[in-house]
């Protein structure tokens, strides 16, 4: 105990002499970072609170048969799912629009149609987007409507001006916003509301001096928390617009606690907080405040969100790395001291060795580290590029299937019309469609899966003995037993899925893989095991 307490009283007298990194700050912003750490350790609290919501609408959902009740139920899971899982959040928008197609009484197309303009633009899908809010006819639209096109208009717009970093872009985006900023003013009840819209005006016609008065006068009159959030974020703004930065932080932490609290994944505030404190000088807040961002980003598939994070990642790398030679400065320093402090030696040489074998075995563990994330980095950009291949894939199939359905019913329309019965039923009756479409679906398919493994014909059979090996005929690209195999190496093992897949009976699936376990050339228990690996 003693020479552990002359090391301690060693470290103090060192960083004495170190010169400090991290500039002062007030107390007020000191306390609420400490708060908006505090609510970070218990965001999986908020987030729990609306899963509980949730799936309280959800049961409630699963258990209504009335139509309007469930549109209603759908329109709710919606608005809570929106900000926290874009994709939950359009599957039950579609839900909503299934009600209303069966009832249209039940509301309006024009309100589904901004509803998924406002779920896309979440999902960073801003061209898709306003293709919705183009498809509105604006005319018909009621005042409530109206109100609610311009507000996802003005928020498309502002997104894709952040989106964009060409400045002349921007500033047409920007405008755009602006116009819209204007409709929406001549269409809002709220007081509160109003202001935080003027102030943002005011900002950006730069007269942000007035803008903080006008909402620093909001937060006197209690405005609701959505509110706040916004007036907090519309201060930040403001003050960034004045150079404040110690305001800034302070109206971005109170932003950012708000955001956490009501569960939104899908925020500005907190990365812009770990921008601004990592140019203070604050690199643990910043990266561990990034890291959060990211987190909710990906779980909310908020592809902005997630470019904004991802674009700043690298410069916290690069910091890292000037934190390491200014740890390595310091350690200099401390062998000095301690050349210096050779009385000392003697009862501190134990304790340092100690130190270098915690070092040495921390570098190898973080070596390991980086390694198996190479591996996993690898992995999930394999696993992008499949997905990207295959949904662009599956779209163009389903609407040619769309378009072949769509001129085969015209067809059998046309016989009815002209009585020709027997040909009617003839056609019905034939399956050379479905086969003939089948075959083209396979052949799609074997095109698709050969373009992002072209070498999985040779690689597979390197897995099988040498007379056991199969190849596709001249006019394939894959057979029966690759296709299989091929379904397995996507991550499709499940038999009834692939026999669903590809039409055959169970049966005959699980004679292919048992055949091909037998032909294994290594150990048959892990031959699939290793035919995902290739």
């Amino acid at each position: 105990m003693e020479g552990r307490k002359h090391l301690y009283i060693l470290i103090l007298a060192i960083l004495s002499f170190c010169p400090s990194f991290l500039p002062a700050m007030s107390e007020r912003n000191l306390r609420i970072l400490s708060e908006l750490d505090q609510t970070i350790s218990q965001k999986a609290v908020w987030q729990g609170e609306r899963e509980t919501r949730i799936r309280m609408l959800k049961n409630r959902l699963y258990k209504t048969m009335d139509p309007g009740r469930k549109y209603l139920l759908c329109d709710s899971l919606f608005i809570e799912y929106l900000h926290y899982q874009a994709d939950s959040s359009l599957h039950y928008l579609n839900e909503k629009a299934a009600c209303l197609a069966a009832d249209p009484a039940l509301g309006s197309k024009a309100g589904i149609l901004i509803n998924r303009s406002e779920v896309l633009g979440v999902m960073g899908m801003y061209f898709e987007a306003l293709q919705e809010l183009h498809n509105v006819n604006v005319q018909e639209l009621e005042e409530p409507v109206l109100a609610y096109y311009y507000g996802v208009c003005k928020q498309i717009e502002g997104w894709m001006a952040d989106y964009t970093p060409e400045a002349e872009g921007k500033k047409k985006y920007l405008d755009r916003t602006d116009l819209y900023r204007d409709s929406v003013l001549k269409m809002m009840d709220s007081e509160i509301d109003q202001t935080v819209m003027k102030a943002e005006r005011l900002i950006l016609h730069h007269q942000a001096d007035s803008a903080v008065r006008l909402l620093t006068g909001c937060l006197e009159k209690s405005p609701a928390k959505q509110q706040k959030i916004y007036v907090y974020y519309t201060l930040s703004d403001a003050y960034d617009a004045l150079g404040d930065v110690e305001n800034r932080i302070y109206w971005l932490a109170q932003t950012a606690i708000l955001d956490l609290k009501t569960a939104v994944r899908e925020y500005a505030a907190l990365q812009r907080l770990a921008r601004l404190l990592y140019e203070q000088g604050d690199l643990e807040r910043a990266y561990r405040y990034l890291n959060c961002s990211m987190e909710d980003a990906v779980a909310c598939n908020a592809r902005l969100r997630f470019l904004e994070v991802t674009e700043f990642y690298p410069i916290i790398d690069r910091a890292y790395v000037a934190k390491e030679n200014r740890e390595r400065l310091m350690m200099h320093r401390m062998l000095l001291l301690v050349s210096v402090l050779a009385v000392m030696l003697i009862v501190l040489l134990s304790w340092l060795w100690i130190w270098m074998r915690k070092l040495s075995a921390m570098r190898k563990e973080l070596y390991t580290a980086n390694r198996e994330l190479q591996v996993v980095n690898d992995q999930l950009e394999q696993t992008g590029k499949i997905k990207e291949v295959y949904i662009v894939r599956y779209l163009e199939r389903c609407v040619s299937y769309l378009e072949k359905l769509e001129h085969y019913r015209r067809l059998l329309e046309k016989l009815a019309m002209a009585s020709k019965i027997d040909e009617l039923f003839k056609m019905i009756r034939s399956e050379q469609f479905l086969r003939d479409e089948r075959k083209k679906f396979y052949a799609e398919f074997d095109k698709s899966f050969l373009d992002l493994f072209p070498n999985f014909v040779e690689d597979f059979n390197l897995l099988l003995v040498e007379d056991g090996r199969i190849y596709p005929k001249p006019h394939e690209l894959l057979n029966t037993e690759l296709r299989i195999f091929a379904l397995i190496r996507l991550g499709v093992t499940d038999t009834t899925q692939i026999a669903h897949f590809l039409g055959y009976s169970l049966a005959t699936v699980y004679s292919y893989r048992s055949k091909m376990r037998n032909r294994a050339k290594g150990d048959k228990d892990h031959f699939e095991q290793d035919v995902m690996k290739l």
